[in-house]
């Protein structure tokens, strides 16, 4: 099986002649990429990072087999446009927003994130015939092969598995497959890159040390994105298989810290892991007075509880404001200014992607994964090969998922 995985992985050709352009039948809307472009882009496995869509799963009236709106509702991934985008399959987030660490906060962060763990897998049952759990590198190549979305698992942030590391195992059991230290602030394990009060660890703690090596033994991939530069560092010197940035960007573009300076970008890529590029933190955004209080007219947005009609209906005033007093936007050149930096410094074995889809991210031009094709697009317009294109879509990851597995199966039972 590992030989059979290294000549799927190896060969971009036969990946793309798996990938089913059959099962992609979405009208083209107007805009959309040329018809051979997009044959070509279907022809792709194609595989995003980071989709944070898992947060709508409990709403009332919200299902992943109707087509939502970014202006409608908000989201940007539901089966009809993944199918019109081309999406095959990604890693679905369990997410949970940082808060205390005490015995108490441990405990509500680990009951949220496993109800959420199981939110994911409860759409996926809910739809045999659409979806599949995915567990290893071969599982998507079979699960596309038979028409159907892979889903694999992945944790933004570890703060849910509190001191108790056996928890790792507890989420690799419901198939997290990658998983991240920190998130926007230090944590038990971990500086984050974005904490006001600045770093407390100098990047792992002792027991983020002891995360790192559990899940390199149970063969997660690890993720440094929202990790301070100190993590991306000693991850890249410790960590047992290479490691990945689900969803980052490059900092010479903006100049932020979530964003990867060049030598890290390199140093990811020289160690044999990747950067997936992110559709956030492209460009300063700074909100008018009168957009700022227009904003706080309508509220904060419903909570992950709300009705689908709560939702709908917070989003029409949101839409109003835009109109009035439009967003400062990056748009699809800088998202690809990105990228194509990244590819400069790291390669085309070096880069994925994971635009962060329903987590924030969308940018003019770029706004749901129906417009995934027009990463092909210009790609391809830049002179990168069609197995160029197939390993950042999908073979560095696959590669990557493979890699970790390969190494908790040579330590298992030593």
């Amino acid at each position: 099986m590992r030989r059979l995985l290294t000549v799927l992985l190896g060969s971009a050709a036969l990946l793309g002649g798996i990938a089913h352009a059959a099962d992609k039948k979405a009208t083209e809307k107007p805009g959309d990429v040329p018809k051979a472009i997009k044959a070509l882009h279907d022809s792709f496995l194609v595989l995003d990072t980071h989709l944070d869509t898992p947060e709508h799963f409990s709403r009332h009236g919200w299902s992943m087999l109707d087509e939502h709106g970014v202006a409608k509702d908000g989201s940007q991934v539901d089966l009809p446009r993944m199918k019109a985008g081309g999406l095959d399959g990604g890693f679905y987030v369990i997410y949970t927003g940082q808060g205390d660490l005490t015995a108490e906060g441990y405990r509500k962060a680990r009951d949220f994130a496993l109800n959420r763990a199981t939110e994911i897998r409860e759409m996926v049952a809910a739809h045999p015939d659409q979806f599949e759990l995915a567990y290893t590198a071969e599982d998507a190549v079979r699960i596309n092969k038979a028409g159907k979305s892979f889903v694999f698992q992945s944790i933004e942030n570890s703060w849910p598995i509190g001191e108790d590391l056996t928890l790792l195992q507890t989420f690799y059991a419901t198939g997290v497959r990658m998983a991240g230290p920190v998130h926007f602030r230090n944590n038990q394990f971990a500086d984050s890159s974005t904490d006001p009060k600045g770093k407390i660890w100098n990047g792992y703690s002792p027991l983020g040390l002891r995360w790192l090596a559990e899940a390199n033994r149970l063969g997660i991939l690890v993720d440094v994105s929202h990790a301070s530069d100190d993590i991306v560092d000693q991850s890249v010197a410790l960590s047992k298989a290479p490691i990945i940035a689900s969803h980052s960007g490059a900092k010479a573009i903006f100049d932020h810290p979530r964003n990867l300076d060049d030598a890290r970008i390199k140093k990811i890529a020289d160690s044999g892991g990747a950067i997936c590029i992110n559709s956030v933190y492209l460009r300063a955004s700074a909100d008018s007075p009168e957009r700022k209080a227009a904003l706080e007219a309508i509220g904060r947005p419903p909570r992950d509880e709300a009705s689908q009609a709560d939702v709908v209906a917070w989003m029409a005033k949101k839409v109003a404001v835009d109109k009035q007093y439009p967003p400062v936007r990056a748009n699809f050149e800088t998202f690809m200014a990105s990228m194509l930096h990244t590819l400069k410094i790291a390669g085309p074995k070096g880069v994925c992607v994971g635009a962060d889809w329903d987590g924030g991210g969308g940018v003019e031009g770029f706004e749901d994964v129906a417009d995934l094709p027009k990463i092909t697009a210009r790609l391809k317009a830049e002179g990168y090969s069609d197995a160029d294109i197939q390993n950042i879509w999908s073979g560095n990851v696959l590669r990557l998922i493979a890699g970790a597995q390969a190494y908790a199966k040579s330590v298992a039972g030593k």
